[in-house]
């Protein structure tokens, strides 16, 4: 099972935030979701996210964090003011969604948007918005996991028969390195050699065979 950044306790505000940054920021300041996703992407708030940072999962309201993004990527400030809704919005179950699927997948968001565009995410709004969010992960999941093939040190791994904990153990890089050099969360060319040494030895190849082309 993946090292998740922060505890399941604090989802349910992240998600709220998230679906609410959306809503706001594409909504009420007509920002066209594409480019909505785009600037989130490019920002630090993404990155803060997915790391678990306590201010932005909780401290933050959506309103807050859709500001900081467009302030941070364009230097433009969001004046406009919020809109009572009753009831989510599309936009809002998309970042809602997205929210819960980073934090289950542990992948970026960066990743997750290489493959499901904001198109993708809208149109399964109609068939999703009402059932569990399960349904949107696994949906998510298998699109994502056809797009990023196995990395090297997945195949050899599980050709070994050893789970990510033991080759941890067994290996003593940590358990969090190795789920993120096999999403491809980390890039495992720049690991160190030490760390290439003590993978390849257990998995019984040589260095360059774990290396990605």
């Amino acid at each position: 099972m993946a090292t998740r950044a922060y505890q399941e306790t604090y989802l349910s505000k992240a998600q709220a935030a998230l679906g609410d940054a959306f809503d706001y920021a594409i909504n009420t300041c007509r920002i066209p979701g594409p480019d909505f996703m785009k600037l989130f992407t490019a920002s630090s708030v993404s990155r803060r996210m997915e790391n678990g940072e306590p201010v932005l999962l909780a401290g933050k309201s959506g309103i807050e964090i859709a500001a900081d993004v467009v302030f941070e990527t364009t230097g433009k400030q969001l004046e406009a003011e919020p809109e009572e809704h009753f009831g989510r919005s599309r936009e809002y179950w998309i970042g809602w969604a997205l929210c819960y699927y980073q934090w289950f997948s542990v992948r970026s968001y960066s990743d997750i948007f290489k493959v499901l565009s904001y198109e993708d995410l809208a149109n399964m709004y109609h068939m999703l918005h009402e059932a569990d969010i399960t349904k949107f992960v696994d949906i998510a999941d298998e699109k994502i996991r056809s797009h990023f093939k196995d990395t090297n040190l997945k195949r050899f791994r599980t050709s070994y028969g050893c789970t990510q904990a033991e080759l941890a153990k067994r290996s003593g890089v940590t358990l969090r390195s190795i789920q993120m050099y096999e999403q491809r969360n980390k890039d495992i060319n720049k690991a160190s050699a030490d760390a290439l040494y003590r993978l390849s030895r257990v998995l019984g190849c040589n260095i360059e065979s774990l290396l990605e082309k």
